[in-house]
């Protein structure tokens, strides 16, 4: 079993950050913000031993990296920021690889939204704008990313580098894109490119250019649990910007306000009893949800999370992964988005506890292997 952890790279200064933000932002900006919100709220959560890395120093990734690998973590999937040939975040994937001794395997996820300032408001101001692009700048992309396909560390299935694309169904033209860049790559030298993309909400109609769509847990699962509730707020939201809009009437009321609490065991539940649409479907599984250092109450929490529930879920999703969808990988929720309450990497709270669990469920269910 392949268990392959999503990245977030943005725990680096960057320009861009330090204007839209504030001098010296990095994603532990809004972690040391946090405040609980309510008796016994995990806030805020404390890399252990105050370890508030910076990931363009040395050694930081092949720490990620070698803690990764010692605990059964195939490897990261890694987010990727590129707008129309303007990239943000992008320094620590380049120096893992420019670094061949750091030992991991991993993939690239293109994060293909806009940039908006919805962290801290409902009026979603445009920071960078995600655009379509048209095949000179499709080949300008590929091009770039080529050397990481190369990589003998790149994770491929059939000679075919991976790689994952979070909203899809932003772009018209994707199916065209996908059709280019698959010919770019036999003509590099590969068997064409496998193409995932993560489902948050229901299937895609250009789903026909994808290889695999990855269950984005626990997005997916609370779609699931709360589908019906969506879809009557989606049409009542609809129907008020629409009679609303001629009348110039701000609209920031009708986006969600207060805190959501979420349970822990119904989502896991959720994820456990899914039935895998087709051969497409790779299996999701997620660590904890907190996303209160971001949003503050506007935002969304898991109550119930402790490290023996984790451990058991994540053993029958093993098991579920291997049974219901013959699956070999796993995508976890996530490696370090500390901010949303998703990390394996240790904590004040926890200790070591999260990555211990992934290893004890790989080995109860045989699935551990030192990669």
């Amino acid at each position: 079993m392949k268990i392959i952890a999503f990245y977030l790279p943005q725990y680096h200064q960057i320009p861009e950050n330090d204007k839209w933000w504030g001098k010296g932002f990095t994603e532990w900006t809004n972690l040391k913000k946090a405040k609980p919100l309510y008796q016994g709220h995990n806030q805020p959560r404390i890399p252990l031993d105050n370890h508030y890395y910076n990931l363009l120093a040395p050694n930081e990734i092949a720490w990620q990296a070698d803690l990764a690998k010692k605990y059964g973590i195939y490897g990261f999937c890694i987010y990727h920021y590129w707008f129309s040939g303007h990239m943000l975040l992008q320094k620590p994937t380049e120096l893992l690889l420019k670094n061949k001794n750091i030992d991991t395997h991993y993939c690239i996820c293109w994060a293909n939204e806009s940039w908006t300032n919805a962290w801290v408001s409902s009026s979603d101001k445009f920071l960078i704008r995600q655009k379509q692009g048209d095949k000179a700048e499709w080949i300008r992309h590929f091009n770039y990313l080529l050397p990481f396909f190369k990589d003998p560390r790149y994770i491929k299935i059939n000679n075919k580098p991976f790689f994952v694309i979070y909203r899809p169904d932003l772009f018209s033209k994707m199916s065209e894109m996908l059709e280019l860049w698959n010919q770019m790559a036999i003509d590099n030298g590969f068997d064409g490119m496998r193409f995932a993309y993560q489902v948050i909400e229901k299937n895609l109609k250009s789903e026909d250019s994808f290889d695999n769509r990855i269950e984005y847990e626990p997005v997916y699962a609370n779609y699931d649990l709360n589908k019906n509730k969506y879809k009557l707020l989606k049409t009542v939201k609809h129907g008020l910007v629409k009679m609303l809009r001629p009348l110039n009437i701000n609209l920031e009321y009708l986006h969600p306000q207060g805190l959501v609490k979420r349970d822990y065991d119904q989502t896991w539940q959720a994820i456990l009893r899914r039935k895998k649409t087709d051969e497409k479907s790779l299996p999701g599984a997620f660590v904890d949800w907190d996303n209160t250092p971001r949003k503050s109450d506007r935002g969304s929490v898991m109550i119930g999370y402790d490290l023996s529930k984790f451990k058991k879920y994540l053993t029958k999703q093993i098991i579920h992964a291997k049974e219901e969808y013959n699956s070999d990988y796993l995508f976890i929720f996530a490696w370090n988005e500390w901010t949303e309450g998703g990390y394996l990497e240790p904590d004040e709270t926890d200790g070591y506890g999260r990555l211990e669990a992934v290893k004890d469920a790989l080995t109860e269910t045989g699935e551990f292997e030192s990669f």
